[in-house]
């Protein structure tokens, strides 16, 4: 059986003018339904033609195999319709057959166009199979809408075949037909080949039929797959867009459109594997409008528009899309770059909030209202001991302060003297060595290594902070990922898209090193202007890129022209490279050359692998932060004192603080 998605179209491209052609035309179907019989059974068949009494038409009807499915039977002038809509059947059979009969020499052109109008051209793997004359076997088999059709045979008839007269009442002339009956029984069978003429398409003969006997060899009439690894000389054409790593070149002149060289890239690492391998070579120009395009009233710009207008064979590098697939076919070779935002690398926190920071907020907030807390029940719970004994009782702020001392490790030499508080205090004390512990150790972690601000890593961060402002190249709000900020539904994409703003890579990164700015771009390509021109000896850049970004695109591969015979013969041979592991290793190894190629031309020195680690000793910039608390406790004294100051050298003040506090019993 043939594998699925393969089609048959058989032409007939006979020129019948009289009903006496029964012997020979007979054997035509005979030849016709044992190739069909031999190469595709269980086919869905159409079968169009021009006349409604067409011997040939009938014959090969006749002599089909009874396996077969005829799908349709319509005439050529009305077969326009039926090609146009779903004319190859549906997916429930193995291959799709077309069989069409030209009764006469007018109807070739009808039914070629028709061809060419059923997108054939996108059906590459299309067996094709023409009958007719000995004129006729290069204009149908090098015919345009054939042009991407692997598998073309033409059975050639000679002329007398085709016009065998049913009665010859002249002798003589009956005599001259008798003595070339011999050449009239012959049939030629000429196949069609992509590349044997330096690369391009040509006619060969194959084989020499007789009619009186059935055909030979039928199993080498078709090219199998290993005739497809050879493209003897195959030129293409193909537009390329810079995009490192993908692509890079220098152009051959100034003018657009311009022939390039291929700079140490993944796709000219690529190209120099598979031209030698497959035996072909590559005419590489610069796309004129250096964009891939978009859609525009049914027209696509750029390099879709080549496409679709059929000027390239292959484009580099591309990403698949839905609106694409209709003039293009894709595979991706490349692993797809991740769009992140590029910002400042975190910058040191002031060294005066060390003290602090090595507790969180809310645990610094939970602490002293675990002290206050402490400091209450201890008050409560004392007052109501010395109130049952009727002894004296304590003041909060003596609980509350001896609270503050066990805190500190620093308790005072008066415990409790009842029971319950002292197991109170007990377990005050446990709280506050597991308390003092973590801290004490937090602390000096944040003394010797000094703390970072964190840098936004995703687009939550870069929308959530207040005055924040972000940027990206020109190009990346079109194409593909143009559409992809312009179409997301996501509230923070939108917003992306909303306060992007276009800039270069070099404004970019100018405007990250101002502050409170962020360069929206592809990692592998500004790792590789960061690295070579913003990063010190010692491996050292100011600039942060996050771990987190998002694919736009699925992947980078190329484009081939809509049924390019050779794309799966390509993309079998990448898949290969992918599963091997080469085309990653080419990745990373383009981008450390690269690096190394900048850094060399720009005369810096090469990346150090020296030890920048010395002994941290600490100094006064470690130790501001109790200074500060110093001057701040000093302070509310003085407050404090002048407070009492106040009160006491006030009479008013004095006679009323006198009347709202009590002496302590």
């Amino acid at each position: 059986m043939v594998s699925l998605g393969c089609l048959l179209v058989i032409l007939v491209a006979t020129m019948v003018s009289a009903p006496s052609v029964d012997g020979h035309l007979e054997q035509v179907g005979v030849m016709v339904g044992k190739v069909v019989e031999h190469h595709l059974p269980g086919c869905h068949l159409v079968l169009i033609t021009t006349s409604q009494h067409s011997h040939v038409f009938s014959s090969i009807i006749r002599h089909l195999s009874v396996d077969m499915e005829a799908g349709l039977l319509v005439e050529a002038v009305s077969a326009q319709d039926h090609l146009l809509q779903g004319l190859w059947g549906d997916a429930r059979f193995t291959c799709r057959a077309l069989i069409l009969d030209f009764t006469n020499e007018n109807s070739t052109d009808l039914v070629l166009r028709l061809v060419e109008e059923a997108a054939l051209r996108e059906k590459p793997e299309t067996r094709v199979v023409v009958v007719g004359g000995m004129a006729g076997v290069k204009d149908v088999l090098l015919h345009h809408s054939l042009r991407n059709t692997i598998h073309g045979l033409y059975l050639a008839l000679h002329e007398l075949t085709l016009h065998t007269p049913s009665r010859t009442g002249n002798s003589r002339l009956k005599k001259v037909f008798q003595q070339r009956a011999s050449v009239s029984e012959r049939v030629w069978v000429y196949r069609r080949c992509l590349f044997c003429n330096n690369g391009e398409a040509d006619v060969q003969l194959i084989q020499d039929w007789n009619l009186t006997s059935p055909p030979q060899h039928t199993d080498e009439l078709f090219f199998n797959a290993e005739r497809f690894h050879d493209f003897m000389g195959l030129k293409m054409k193909f537009s390329a867009i810079r995009y490192f790593p993908y692509n890079d070149y220098t152009p051959d002149s100034s003018e657009p459109g311009s022939t390039v060289t291929l700079k140490d890239c993944l796709d000219a690492r690529l190209l120099s594997v598979l031209e030698p391998a497959l035996n072909c070579s590559s005419e590489i120009r610069a796309q004129s409008e250096r964009a891939w395009g978009t859609l525009e009233d049914g027209q696509f710009t750029g390099m879709m528009g080549e496409f679709q207008r059929e000027e390239i064979d292959i484009g580099m590098p591309t990403a698949p899309a839905v609106e694409r697939s209709v003039v293009l076919d894709n595979f991706g070779a490349y692993q797809a770059d991740v769009v992140c935002p590029v910002s400042l690398k975190p910058t040191l926190l002031p060294q005066y909030l060390s003290l602090i920071r090595p507790f969180a907020g809310e645990l610094w907030g939970g602490l002293l209202l675990s002290v206050l807390a402490w400091g209450v029940v201890m008050w409560l719970l004392q007052n109501a001991w010395w109130w049952v004994t009727g002894d004296r009782g304590v003041k909060f702020s003596t609980a509350l302060l001896y609270g503050w001392a066990v805190l500190l490790e620093r308790p005072t030499s008066n415990p409790p003297v009842n029971d319950s508080g002292r197991l109170l205090v007990g377990w005050w004390l446990v709280f506050c060595l597991v308390v003092t512990t973590g801290y004490r150790s937090s602390l000096i972690a944040h003394l010797t290594v000094q703390g970072k601000s964190q840098p936004p890593e995703t687009y939550e961060d870069l929308v959530s902070l207040d005055n924040w402002k972000w940027g990206t190249q020109s190009w990346m709000l079109k194409g593909s990922p143009g559409q992809y900020f312009s179409r997301h539904t996501d509230p923070v994409v939108q917003e992306i898209n909303r306060r992007m703003e276009p800039l270069t890579a070099t404004e970019g990164l100018h405007k990250v090193l101002e502050g409170r700015n962020s360069f929206i771009t592809p990692r592998f390509y500004i790792t590789v202007v960061i690295d070579s021109h913003y990063t010190d000896s010692y491996s050292q850049s100011p600039f942060y890129i996050s771990k987190t970004g998002i694919k736009i695109i699925a992947a980078f591969g190329w484009s081939f022209r809509k049924g390019a015979p050779y794309y799966r013969r390509f993309h079998q041979m990448v898949l290969r490279l992918t599963d091997a592991g080469i085309i990653q290793h080419w990745t990373d190894d383009v981008i450390a050359r690269r690096v190394k190629e900048n850094r060399a031309a720009a005369a810096l020195d090469p990346i150090a692998t020296l030890s920048n680690e010395k002994e941290m000793v600490l100094g006064m910039q470690h130790m501001q932060g109790a200074f500060y608390l110093l001057f701040l406790g000093c302070g509310l004294v003085i407050l404090i004192l002048l407070m009492e100051y106040i009160v006491q050298y006030h009479p008013r003040l004095n006679k009323t603080f006198a009347i709202t506090t009590r002496p302590e019993e």
